[in-house]
C-alpha cells in the first residue's frame, strides 16, 4: 500500500450496512472516501455522504454515477445494483468489493468473468468471525463424515426483520460447506406437515427474522448420544464493515481474479 491514502467509492452508501461502511472509511487513516454511491432514485442523492452516516460533513456528495477516480470500490448495496457498478468497474479495470448477498447464478457468472480481468472479492459474509467459523465447520464436517451411525446437520440462522433473502447467503455457504466434505445431496428449507423419517444426505436450513438482529448462525452436527453447535454471533454491523475495509486493503495489490474472505484474512 501507498503512503497516500486509497480512494475508496461506497456504492450502497446510504443504506444500514453502506453508512457503517462509509463511517469506518472517514474514520481510517489509510483511506479516503472518494465517492458514495445510490440508486439513481434515492431520496439521499445530492445529500452530504458524512451526514447520512452520522459522522458529520465531509464534503462528498451521494451520487448516481461514479465519475471519480477511485482506487477500490466496496459494494454493499442490493442484488439488482450490482450489475451496473460490476460492469463499471470491469471496464475500468477498478477493484472491487462484493458485500451483497443474494445473487443470482447468472450475476455469479458475471462476477467470474469479471474477474477474468479485474480484481474482486466477493464472499457471503465479510466478517472475521464467520469466516474463521467456515473454517472450523469445513474441520468438523471432514473428522466428521465417517461417523458409524451418520451425522445430521442442520443451519439455523437469524437476521432482522428487514432482511429480503432467505436462507442468508452466509447459511447457505455453510451447507456447501459441509456437503463438499460429507456429501449430501438434499437441501431442504423449512419443514412442515409429516415429513418422515429425516434421511441423512439431506441438510435442513431454517431461516429466522426478528427485530434488528445483525446476523447469527448455528451449524448443528447431530449424532446418537451427542451433538456439537458452532455458533457465531455479530453483535454489530461494524464486525462486516471492518471486513470489507480489509478486504478493499487486500484486493488493491492483488491482479485480476476472485478471491473470498479466506484470501483477505490468511486463513
Amino acid at each position: 500500500m501507498s503512503d497516500s491514502p486509497l480512494k475508496v467509492a461506497v456504492h450502497g452508501a446510504a443504506g444500514r450496512m453502506g453508512q457503517r461502511v462509509t463511517a469506518l472509511t472517514l474514520a481510517d487513516p489509510e483511506l479516503e472516501l472518494a465517492a458514495a454511491l445510490e440508486s439513481a432514485g434515492s431520496p439521499r442523492l445530492g445529500q452530504d455522504a458524512g451526514e447520512v452516516c452520522g459522522s458529520g460533513t465531509c464534503g462528498v456528495a451521494i451520487s448516481s454515477e461514479l465519475t471519480d477516480r477511485v482506487d477500490v470500490v466496496i459494494d454493499f448495496s442490493l442484488p439488482e445494483a450490482l450489475d451496473g457498478i460490476l460492469a463499471q468497474c470491469e471496464s475500468r479495470k477498478i477493484p472491487l468489493v462484493i458485500a451483497t448477498t443474494g445473487l443470482t447464478d447468472e450475476q455469479r457468472t458475471k462476477v467470474a468473468e469479471a474477474a477474468q480481468s479485474t480484481p474482486i472479492v466477493m464472499a457471503p459474509s465479510m466478517s472475521m468471525a464467520v469466516n474463521l467459523v467456515m473454517k472450523l465447520v469445513r474441520d468438523a464436517a471432514r473428522v466428521l463424515k465417517d461417523n458409524a451411525d451418520g451425522v445430521d446437520v442442520e443451519v439455523i440462522e437469524r437476521h432482522h426483520r428487514f432482511k429480503e433473502d432467505a436462507p442468508s447467503g452466509t447459511a447457505l455457504h455453510f451447507g456447501r460447506i459441509v456437503a463438499e466434505e460429507m456429501g449430501q445431496t438434499d437441501h431442504v428449507h423449512g419443514r412442515s406437515g409429516r415429513p418422515g423419517q429425516r434421511p441423512h444426505g439431506e441438510i435442513g436450513y431454517h431461516a429466522l427474522r426478528t427485530g434488528d438482529n445483525v446476523g447469527e448462525h448455528t451449524i448443528v452436527f447431530g449424532m446418537m448420544g451427542e451433538t456439537i453447535d458452532l455458533t457465531v454471533r455479530g453483535h454489530t454491523r461494524d464486525s462486516y464493515a471492518y471486513g470489507a475495509l480489509a478486504a478493499a486493503k487486500f484486493i488493491v495489490a492483488e491482479g485480476a481474479g476472485l478471491y473470498g474472505m479466506k484470501d483477505v484474512l490468511g486463513l
